[in-house]
């Protein structure tokens, strides 16, 4: 596998590539001295210390673009590595956040779902079909509001529109059947107190004619002896 399938950011690959040209020069000079091997490198041929002092100066040249692409990447590393913590920072923070809606969202789920199963006592209450309660000529305007609200989707402040009504409906109708029933108590009572006194007034009559009985025995006894 080349360097180059390992590395793939582009100041690394320059300093790469800078370094192997250095590496090619560096070879160059190598095999210039070992072709001369028993010559000093001062005592090399004009032409020939001529070139090696050119192929010096290009080495010097490769080595300190070296040296400034390194110090580059160097710099470049540095703010990737800030950059990629920032970045974890960033993540580990969303994340955290996520797990708390996602906990959150439990919660309230949860919540719902006990208030949906918990026994309200409107359920119970036995109203009207809502049908027929809309179908009343009375309710004509509720039946008009939960008709536009279902118009525009808000299903939920329909049916609590609707419900509201309804349990009025029904408040009204029980305190008026309780106004009734109240009426017909004090009715019974007004009776049960009309039988009392009707009562007591036969009671009266019947020890008054005991009395008058009693007292025509002796006029009665007087009768029979003379006939």
């Amino acid at each position: 596998m080349d360097s180059s399938d390992i590395i793939t950011s582009p100041d690394l690959q320059s300093v790469l590539e800078a370094a192997n040209a250095a590496r090619e020069t560096a070879e160059s000079i190598l095999a210039l001295l070992a072709s001369h091997t028993d010559t000093r490198a001062n005592d090399l041929p004009p032409e020939e210390a001529q070139k090696l002092s050119i192929v010096q100066k290009q080495l010097h040249a490769h080595l300190a673009h070296v040296r400034h692409l390194n110090r580059a990447a160097l710099h470049s590393t540095r703010s990737e590595k800030a950059a990629t913590a920032t970045a974890r920072s960033t993540i580990d923070t969303l994340h955290l956040q996520l797990q708390n809606l996602v906990y959150e969202q439990r919660h309230l789920r949860s919540e719902i779902a006990a208030c949906e199963a918990y026994p309200h006592p409107y359920l119970a209450l036995p109203l009207i079909p809502e049908d027929e309660f809309l179908a009343m000529e009375a309710h004509a305007e509720v039946a008009a509001k939960a008709r536009e609200l279902e118009d525009n989707g808000e299903l939920i402040a329909k049916e609590e529109v609707v419900m509201e009504a309804r349990i009025g409906h029904e408040l009204a109708v029980r305190m008026e059947l309780e106004e009734k029933r109240q009426g017909l108590l004090r009715r019974k009572q007004e009776l049960v107190a009309e039988n009392n006194k009707r009562r007591e007034d036969l009671a009266r009559l019947d020890g008054s004619l005991e009395r008058f009985i009693e007292a025509a025995k002796p006029i009665e006894q007087t009768f029979q002896k003379e006939y």
